[in-house]
């Protein structure tokens, strides 16, 4: 199914799926939101193309009055970063308009190869989206067979490795996210996360000292010493000042 208001980004992602995507049957053309939660009820999608930014009801409201969705969502939206950053981190599809053919079918095969229909993924959105509109407060993090949803003002620190990145919990543990560190740095910024080192991303309300040096280090849950850069050391300081 396709949910979208604007008539011309329907037929046109109707004509790219059925010459791009043949193995994609398309149940309705929903011209609105009610439209469209009405015939999700009725015809029982597999994947829903959902734009995000429609007139009453937007596609985040869909997603909220269907309370355990058995679809996948491909949402379909004009550039919006805080939008964006919240379905990135509860590990959704989307796609942005004008939509580039390429994306639209490795779209389509991510779902074929992985279905996402796991409420657990709708209710981290969801959970973000209702946040305030930079902070993030839930990541969904994918884990061999299962989702973790993860919460961020648990997460102490992060440490790059590689191209992967291990979170550091505030429980004692430790998870390995197929993410590096410079992509944890571009989503948590706004929730008073500062990367002190090329290795460390840091919770700033985990801090307990600052010790001086010539880059120094902070203490962290009284015995983690995490080294700070020499070129960190005043961004750091005066985010503490702040």
């Amino acid at each position: 199914m396709v949910i979208d208001d604007e008539e011309d980004a329907r037929q046109m992602l109707h004509l790219a799926l059925k010459r791009y995507c043949p193995n994609v049957d398309i149940l309705a053309l929903c011209e609105s939101a009610s439209e469209g939660l009405e015939k999700i009820r009725s015809l029982k999608p597999d994947l829903v193309f959902l734009d995000i930014q429609m007139p009453i009801m937007s596609g985040f409201d869909v997603l909220e009055k269907v309370p355990d969705p058995d679809f996948d969502v491909i949402f379909v939206t004009a550039y919006n970063q805080y939008a964006i950053k919240a379905i990135r981190f509860s590990a959704l599809d989307y796609l942005l308009k004008p939509i580039a053919i390429e994306e639209l079918v490795a779209a389509v095969n991510r779902i074929e190869k992985e279905s996402r229909k796991n409420i657990r993924h709708y209710h981290s959105l969801l959970k973000n989206m209702r946040t305030s509109a930079q902070k993030l407060a839930r990541l969904a993090i994918p884990s061999d067979n299962e989702i973790i949803i993860q919460a961020v003002a648990d997460i102490m620190y992060c440490k790059a490795d590689g191209s992967y990145t291990q979170l550091y919990l505030i429980n004692g543990k430790k998870l390995l996210v197929c993410k590096n560190i410079k992509e944890f740095e571009n989503m948590l910024a706004e929730n008073a996360f500062f990367r002190i080192h090329h290795s460390y991303l840091v919770n700033t309300a985990y801090i307990q000292k600052y010790v001086r040096g010539e880059g120094g280090y902070v203490v962290i849950n009284d015995d983690m010493h995490l080294t700070v850069s020499r070129r960190k050391k005043d961004g750091l300081l005066q985010m503490l000042q702040r």
